[in-house]
């Protein structure tokens, strides 16, 4: 995969294939139906990675790794931000740490991408990220999802690993967080759910980050109402759109583009 419509990234690319449920945010992940999908194209990498479950597709739990795809963000020379595993989680219990550094090393090498890693498990996060004292990469942004306050440790083992530029991911946003501490936090993107299913955002949670991103200097994102309006009716994600107070909210972390 490569060009998405993921509107704070420009690329995706998925080393890995494969994941399973670990919190409520993953319920409705986009990620399994899609897996399905490519499985009924023949995509190789995806078949058998699901079960149906009543009338969608959950997670087996099995991963795979895809050493064939490494080679791909050699391949794109314009710089470019890049989404690492939107169809996976690269640090799954079931992905080898020796995978996860070849993934590292093709990273470095290519010094003029900067990427975007997403996790549901921080903690293996640290522990791994912790192990590579010198490969602390200016162009790897290094995430966690916390989709209510359920979760909030995952910032802690967040903040405790080794990166240049950290970020949440308030995505699903599926219950109100509260007051969360954003130091060394360098951007937070906020959404709510689309798709059959989806479970209603309120603008009071969204305003509880807000206000904290700007309390802490933390960039914010609104990425989209999804299903559910401010209004609290539900239509199409894009009739919802991505208007927050007024206006678009497209706010990056501070970095700067590293030519090879």
């Amino acid at each position: 995969m490569a060009e998405t419509q993921i509107e704070w990234t420009d690329a995706t690319w998925n080393p890995v294939a494969g994941c399973s449920i670990v919190s409520a945010g993953c319920t409705n992940c986009y990620a399994m139906q899609m897996a399905k999908r490519l499985e009924a194209m023949n995509v190789e990498k995806y078949k058998g990675l699901t079960r149906k479950s009543g009338k969608r597709a959950v997670w087996k739990g099995k991963v795979k790794e895809d050493s064939a795809s490494l080679v791909i963000p050699y391949k794109w020379k314009k710089p470019r931000k890049i989404f690492v595993n939107s169809m996976s989680d690269l640090f799954h219990e079931d992905v080898s740490e020796a995978f996860i550094r070849s993934v590292w090393t093709v990273m470095q090498e290519t010094p003029r991408h900067n990427y975007q890693i997403l996790t549901k498990r921080p903690n293996r996060m640290m522990e791994i990220v912790s192990k590579f004292t010198d490969r602390i990469l200016p162009n790897v942004w290094l995430g966690t999802s916390v989709e209510n306050a359920d979760v909030l440790d995952r910032i802690d083992r967040l903040r405790e690993t080794p990166a240049h530029i950290r970020f949440i991911s308030f995505e699903p946003l599926i219950g109100a967080v509260g007051n969360v501490d954003l130091t060394d936090i360098h951007w937070a993107i906020v959404g709510g759910e689309s798709g059959h299913g989806a479970r209603p955002i309120k603008e009071e949670w969204i305003d509880e980050i807000h206000d904290q991103c700007h309390a802490f200097g933390t960039a914010f994102f609104f990425k989209q109402w999804g299903a559910w309006g401010k209004d609290n009716q539900k239509r199409s994600k894009k009739a919802n759109g991505r208007q927050y107070r007024g206006r678009t909210w497209d706010e990056m972390p501070d970095f700067h583009e590293v030519r090879a």
